[in-house]
């Protein structure tokens, strides 16, 4: 049996939404932004299937993630279909002159290790990861020439 965490953060930059759409929609750019995930390859075959690999101190997972939902400057929703058990969606809001973008992440883990670690201090870990990568994401793009 496993238990499903979930974690939403979002950031406001000072970018317009084709901008901000087309880096996120752009999978396989997102190494440039989020710390721990290491690669993104698209499949040649299905581009609604994509190989991440994540990787930090020591440890990597990774898994194969299917599209389910994508909606043109509102939302990127996946969902994985082997390997790590995940699933999120990243929303986007159009402020005019910038734009708001909301991570959700959500993965499994075994009740076994839920027992020996602390659901709460992983939460807090991935929470604050996902956020630093969000705080990244606006450096790149706001920086960009």
């Amino acid at each position: 049996m496993s238990n499903w965490l979930e974690h939403s953060v979002q950031i406001e930059v000072n970018a317009p939404i084709d901008l901000v759409w087309n880096l996120w929609s752009d999978l396989e750019k997102m190494p440039s932004w989020m710390k721990w995930i290491e690669s993104v390859t698209i499949l040649p075959d299905n581009e609604d299937l994509s190989r991440w690999k994540l990787a930090s101190g020591g440890f990597e997972f990774s898994w194969l993630s299917r599209i389910v939902n994508l909606e043109k400057h509102q939302i990127i929703q996946w969902e994985s279909v082997d390997g790590l058990p995940n699933r999120g969606a990243v929303r986007f809001y159009d402020r005019h002159e910038s734009s708001i973008v909301r991570l959700s992440v959500a993965y499994s883990i075994p009740g076994v290790i839920g027992q020996i670690m602390d659901n709460l201090f992983l939460g807090k870990v991935v929470e604050s990861t996902i956020q630093a990568d969000l705080e990244r994401f606006k450096v790149y793009i706001e920086n960009l020439p």
